[in-house]
């Protein structure tokens, strides 16, 4: 496996705005800027090799919303961009691939529609990554509302052997708590799958960064970094510098 590590900076989209929610809950939300576009045109002039989009209304409804808004990041930057948000019929996932996302984000439908996933998964393969958003071990569906009774280390071994090249780890207990990530918990998603896993939720310092990065050529593959790039804990800069000395 080459160890690469990228950093991910994220735009979370709800009515339209880069916001960011505190643990998924949609009663504690801040907005960092009203203009998404501008939000990924700033992180692509900044150095960003990829954007992360969270389409946070789509989450909670259960189909995409905001995809207006996400075509016109993809059409308004050079650099890949991953989605994620609702996206749960083959047709959504068809018309974001359309709109210029280079790499969809399943997430609960990887537990509540086994078959769509790889469906997908045998049509698109690498343009698919599985969203893995767990509680205590156990995996979150439907935007955080709902834990499910599977595990998530049983999960991503499962879509691994059915060709899922990447996955996505969010611990929800540190997402925008500015407390670190779960390291534990993603090194043994990395080795439990044997793919990459993309760490997210509560990356608040460079030093977080740098702890998963050393567990980059055992799978750890990047990191998503929203809250601590918008309130300036982590600069952008220092942080692609940090990612490129792996």
């Amino acid at each position: 496996m080459t160890a690469s590590f990228i950093v991910y900076p994220a735009i979370d989209i709800r009515g339209g705005k880069c916001v960011r929610l505190i643990q998924g809950d949609y009663d504690q939300e801040t907005v960092y800027h009203d203009s998404p576009v501008e939000a990924a045109q700033q992180w692509e002039a900044g150095g960003a090799d990829w954007i992360h989009l969270v389409d946070l209304d789509g989450a909670k409804e259960g189909r995409p919303v905001n995809d207006q808004v996400i075509g016109q990041i993809a059409a308004s930057v050079k650099v890949p961009v991953q989605v994620g948000g609702g996206l749960r019929s083959e047709a959504d996932v068809d018309r974001l691939l359309e709109l210029g996302v280079a790499r969809v984000i399943l997430g609960t439908a990887a537990i509540e529609d086994r078959a769509f996933v790889e469906r997908v998964l045998a049509r698109y393969g690498s343009r698919i990554a599985i969203g893995i958003d767990a509680r205590d071990g156990y995996v979150a569906t439907r935007g955080w509302l709902e834990t499910s009774t599977i595990q998530a280390d049983v999960v991503v071994r499962e879509l691994a052997d059915k060709g899922a090249e990447t996955f996505i780890f969010t611990d929800i207990s540190r997402d925008g708590m500015m407390k670190g990530p779960n390291v534990e918990a993603i090194v043994q998603l990395a080795a439990a799958s044997g793919r990459t896993v993309i760490a997210s939720g509560g990356v608040s310092t460079l030093d977080d960064l740098a702890a998963l990065s050393a567990y980059a050529s055992s799978g750890v593959g990047g990191a998503i970094v929203g809250k601590a790039l918008y309130t300036g804990a982590i600069d952008l800069v220092e942080a692609l510098q940090l990612a490129e000395s792996i």
